[in-house]
């Protein structure tokens, strides 16, 4: 994947929306002038401005654009978002890709102090960053946030936590979804990082929720179903309520 590849099919991108004109002049002058003296301060003022430029309106996204970036960078999807996120994220890959140290230092310090749309900018460019190893701690604390748009920036149609999350963070995702009330099926990898772990913590919240009188999702039972013995198969199809014999 290349950084500035990505830049250029993104700002492309805001500058098919409607009236998308300001938006493009400030970003293209903000970044020209960033590129020329990389100035921190300037970068967190301009990451924080720049909805007054962009608005913050949903984004039109064709079928022909959603193939191209899944060609860039596979399962990356910018369905849903709104303007100020998008531009966002592409101000983010401004930061030099060469310089790891300053990178991370600069997000990490933008997560400190952002509100929860400026987080939900951050989390959603997780998968085209540079160096993506360095953003699992802070995928892990999104995760744990009780903010339901962090949550969701983090969980939904994003390929991060499937492809750079290990075993015991990954399970900690897909029961925070559960817990929340996330829609878990557009959980990208969701059944390619089954796991028994996983599967004992599945049955032990479905005999919870069976216990209290709740209803248990139908995708609990995907989870547990390849680590089901043949002897445990009777009792666990009663406990999720399905008779697949």
């Amino acid at each position: 994947m290349n950084a500035n590849t990505i830049q250029e099919a993104l700002l492309d991108i805001i500058h098919q929306q409607p009236g998308s004109e300001k938006a493009v002049n400030y970003l293209t002058q903000q970044g020209a002038a960033y590129q020329a003296q990389p100035v921190k301060a300037v970068f967190y003022r301009v990451f924080a401005a720049i909805p007054r430029f962009t608005g913050k309106n949903q984004i039109e996204v064709t079928p022909e654009v959603t193939e191209k970036l899944d060609t860039l960078r596979p399962n990356f999807s910018i369905e849903g978002w709104t303007m100020d996120r998008l531009a966002r994220v592409w101000w983010l890959l401004q930061l030099f890709e060469d310089d790891q140290e300053t990178l991370v230092s600069t997000v990490e310090t933008l997560i400190k102090s952002a509100e929860m749309n400026e987080l939900a900018a951050i989390y959603s460019a997780f998968p085209v960053l540079p160096f993506p190893e360095a953003w699992r701690f802070q995928t892990t604390e999104a995760v744990r946030s009780n903010i339901g748009l962090v949550q969701e920036a983090i969980m939904i149609q994003n390929p991060y936590p499937a492809e750079y999350l290990d075993e015991l963070a990954w399970n900690q995702l897909v029961m925070k979804a559960f817990f929340t009330e996330k829609d878990v099926t557009q959980i990208l990898g969701l059944q390619e990082r089954r796991n028994e772990r996983l599967a004992a913590i599945v049955i032990d919240y479905a005999r919870e929720r069976r216990a209290a009188g709740r209803d248990i999702h139908s995708q609990l039972w995907t989870l547990a179903e390849p680590f089901i013995s043949p002897d445990q198969r009777p009792e666990m199809e009663a406990l999720f309520g399905v008779n697949l014999a």
